[in-house]
């Protein structure tokens, strides 16, 4: 009776436990079927289209990856910690899983294929076009900047003829004009590495998305953004994308 009682309680106690809540997500109508975009946390994103599952910049600290699905493509915009995790990595990775990513991320991570400014692939049926992801103002104390120009990735995405810009940490550089007219973006907006409120509805005035995500924003107040683009006729979406 004395070990039945035990078990019983344990069991209690197991079930008592609330689970861990499953990020958010959206999902966007395609000519190809239906795109899922799950908003793990930062400038961590999953993509799930036609049974294939692609995440961007995988971070442990936002997410527990020994949960979710196994990776068919990853997409490294750059060789930060918060967007290169070697362990997030390992959790939804094999060693053949293909890895999209810039020069400084493989001189790290070691593996993956490298996709520079301006080159562009097809991966899973997904066309991938990488552009530039930089810094024009913010600099460190030494002067140099935080993102340096040529050294990071943004990505356009498209699934089934819809577009998706994530854009990687970046301020509002003159290249997002040759993104314009993208479905869904995703622009960062933390200090003193990326963009200001102002500068990211710079940003969403040069890429004119249908829909906008804030990312990246850590402590700024992403409602600041969807103030300053009342009236643009740009659907500012809020998630929590600290």
């Amino acid at each position: 009776m004395l070990l039945e009682t035990l078990l019983t309680l344990a069991l209690v106690a197991t079930c008592a436990v609330p689970a861990a809540a499953a990020p958010a997500s959206d999902t966007f109508d395609t000519t190809a079927g239906p795109l899922t975009v799950t908003f793990i946390g930062h400038g961590s994103l999953r993509f799930d289209f036609a049974g294939k599952t692609i995440y961007v910049d995988p971070f442990g600290k936002v997410g527990d990856y020994s949960a979710m699905p196994p990776a068919d493509l990853v997409l490294l915009t750059h060789e930060h910690g918060d967007h290169l995790d070697p362990d997030a990595l390992a959790k939804i990775t094999g060693p053949d899983t293909p890895i999209l990513l810039t020069g400084a991320c493989l001189e790290k991570l070691g593996r993956g294929t490298v996709l520079e400014n301006g080159q562009t692939t097809e991966r899973l049926g997904i066309t991938i076009a990488a552009v530039p992801a930089y810094n024009l103002r913010h600099k460190r104390d030494t002067g140099d900047p935080f993102h340096p120009k040529g050294r990071g990735n943004g990505y356009v995405l498209t699934f089934g003829g819809t577009t998706v810009y994530v854009a990687g940490d970046t301020e509002d550089i003159p290249e997002m004009a040759a993104v314009a007219g993208v479905d869904v973006a995703f622009l960062p907006m933390n200090l003193p590495y990326t963009m200001t409120p102002e500068m990211a509805a710079h940003a969403a005035r040069l890429v004119r998305p249908t829909v906008l995500y804030p990312y990246h924003y850590g402590e700024t107040d992403p409602k600041q953004l969807v103030s300053l683009l009342a009236g643009d006729g740009i659907e500012v979406r809020i998630r929590d994308l600290r």
